[in-house]
């Protein structure tokens, strides 16, 4: 025997069904911190300390894969300065 019950009821039914807390004020509460803080930091730092606080290693490990790149092509074509071709 196989029985089957739909139950046809919003979120908000179902948690107070089951008796489980409302979280939404808190999280609305949270999240409107977490912006005042980061709108706040964003206004004490200037574009160019911005860049080097998020970007930091991006922006050097970039720098040296182009060099490294660079010298791949130079050594390959056979560098001028070197008498090779």
């Amino acid at each position: 025997m196989k029985i089957t019950i739909d139950v046809d009821c919003t979120p908000e039914e179902a948690r107070t069904f089951l008796g489980l807390p409302d979280v939404k004020p808190m999280q609305e509460a949270l999240m409107k911190e977490v912006q005042n803080r980061m709108t706040a930091s964003l206004h004490a730092m200037d574009p160019e300390t911005m860049l080097k606080t998020w970007l930091p290693a991006g922006i050097q490990g970039f720098e040296q894969m182009q060099k490294m790149f660079w010298n791949q092509m130079a050594s390959a074509m056979g560098n001028p300065k070197d008498g090779k071709k």
